[in-house]
């Protein structure tokens, strides 16, 4: 086989490696600039896997609907979860529930963002997690277990995200794993 020959078929095995499991990175990818109390990150939304839930989370984030939320539930090892409370414990008004689109194909792998639900399949709203480790036990596996539909990646600021995993955690209007002190999203942007 020829150097050239050897080379194509490398860069199409690491092409199919990389796209198995999670979007493939694009530029043409909607991003989200997040700014935190403890820091920043950007986040890759996949709406060619996601669309209904990339097309909600733009519409929370482009109505502000994010700023001055909390990630009001921080469980090391596992999950962040925010986008629903107020530093005072307060749920926000959301809109209707969107379609579980928890079937794309996307796994939830450490650093992916994915939507909180309630039990029923198709309820989530505003609220979203971020991987803290692989959770295979949150995909789609079937109608049986719907799963958590994975809707972005953090592509910058898992420090950040890692520092709020570290956080002392406390039980706060009848919510365990509240974060001691509020860990405040100030701003979340669609960057240009």
């Amino acid at each position: 086989m020829t150097t050239s020959r050897f080379a194509a078929l490398l860069v199409c095995c690491i092409t199919l490696f990389s796209i198995h499991g999670h979007a493939q990175q694009s530029s043409d990818n909607p991003m989200v600039h997040m700014t935190t109390s403890l820091g920043d990150l950007t986040i890759e939304l996949y709406p060619d896997e996601a669309p209904e839930t990339v097309e909600n989370f733009l519409q929370y984030t482009d109505q502000g609907f994010y700023d001055g939320t909390i990630f009001h539930r921080v469980i090391p090892g596992f999950v962040l979860q925010g986008g629903g409370f107020t530093p005072d414990m307060e749920r926000k008004t959301t809109e209707e529930p969107i379609r579980n689109e928890a079937d794309n194909g996307l796994r939830n792998l450490r650093g992916t963002l994915s939507m909180a639900r309630l039990p029923e399949p198709h309820s989530a709203t505003s609220q979203f997690f971020v991987n803290l480790a692989d959770n295979p036990h949150l995909d789609h596996q079937g109608s049986a277990q719907w799963g958590y539909a994975v809707f972005g990646k953090v592509v910058e600021g898992m420090d950040v995200i890692d520092a709020i995993a570290g956080v002392e955690t406390t039980t706060t209007a009848g919510h365990r794993d509240v974060p001691a002190e509020p860990v405040v999203i100030e701003a979340a942007r669609q960057v240009e």
